[in-house]
């Protein structure tokens, strides 16, 4: 046990042993800075997250890494002259929270910020899988950046393992980027179990893995990428629908700021895909430029039947809220 606390220990500072300044807390929970106060860096505390009070941490403070969900990315992307400032140094970004749309990825990158995408929850504490950056990719056309980048990854080195298997067998699916099955999880970063709740613990832990809830592929060179959470994927006519592929196809649209897709009931199909759109400040689409857009660019029985122009729920972090859209969806 003593070793293998000293591996997470050692992967911990590994991972931040550049950390001069962090600008961790202005947009996460303060859990997640252990690892910069581990490094003697210095937490930046901001009282409301904003693109302007995120350059203005860079510019004056020196911050050089941040963490934040991917609409935080969105805030520095989309900000305007009077909230950017100019800063020297490179400035390493983690996203998490939900998978970024592909557009996010490669709008940071050419604006000088390194990403990495990484991927967990609350019972692995925070972070247990990333994007494993490949010297050999940065080669690669942006485009093909974005599309490697965007998947989730493979497991931390204090993880035994994370996999994806069929949720009935726990069978690894096989490693072909089109097979979905729930991701698995087991190692030093799992939790015991949920407090005072020993059934819900032991269905969390049937056959010995953490079983996450989530949805996921993987990719022939071991890397795995979400589909969706498990509540979250939509079943029209038998076929699944990846809340999550669809709305990523929607935001790769010029007009469109921030998309969430849940499913509406139907009585033909039993569900199909509602989309809930934010649209960039001074663009205008209309629901048939939107739903064209996206049978062009997916199976057309995923495209949504419904699209809804709405500013989205979100938490205080700033992930998307997918309960009250399904209520909205349920009633439109």
């Amino acid at each position: 046990m003593v070793a293998r606390r000293r591996l997470q220990t050692a992967a911990s500072l590994a991972a931040t042993s550049s950390i001069r300044t962090g600008l961790w807390r202005a947009t996460v929970r303060p859990h997640h800075a252990a690892r910069t106060t581990a490094k003697a860096g210095t937490n930046i505390c901001l009282r409301k997250v904003t693109a302007k009070g995120i350059f203005d941490a860079m510019a004056d403070d020196g911050a050089d890494h941040l963490c934040g969900a991917p609409i935080v990315l969105g805030l520095m992307i989309n900000a305007g002259p009077d909230e950017r400032r100019v800063f020297s140094h490179t400035c390493k970004v983690m996203t998490a929270a939900a998978p970024p749309p592909a557009s996010v990825l490669p709008s940071m990158q050419e604006q000088g910020f390194e990403v990495t995408h990484v991927y967990g929850l609350t019972e692995v504490y925070g972070p247990a899988v990333a994007c494993a950056w490949h010297a050999a990719w940065s080669e690669l056309p942006m485009p093909e950046q974005a599309r490697l980048k965007f998947r989730q990854g493979v497991a931390y080195l204090v993880q035994e393992d994370a996999i994806v298997t069929d949720p009935e067998t726990v069978a690894p699916v096989p490693p072909e980027g089109e097979t979905m099955g729930e991701v698995l999880m087991r190692g030093n970063i799992v939790m015991k179990g949920y407090l005072k709740d020993p059934a819900a613990t032991e269905k969390a832990f049937a056959g010995g893995w953490f079983h996450t809830g989530d949805l996921a592929v993987m990719h022939p060179d071991g890397y795995m990428q979400l589909r969706d959470r498990a509540k979250d994927i939509i079943i029209s006519g038998g076929e699944n629908i990846s809340s999550i592929e669809v709305a990523g196809v929607l935001m790769s649209h010029p007009a469109v700021a921030l998309a969430a897709v849940v499913a509406r009931p139907d009585d033909r199909w039993g569900e199909t895909p509602c989309a809930f759109v934010e649209l960039q400040p001074g663009w205008q689409v209309n629901e048939a430029e939107l739903i064209a857009h996206a049978r062009a660019n997916l199976a057309h029985f995923k495209a949504p039947r419904h699209v809804v122009f709405t500013e989205l729920p979100k938490t205080s972090t700033g992930k998307i809220q997918k309960g009250p859209l399904r209520t909205l969806a349920a009633g439109h």
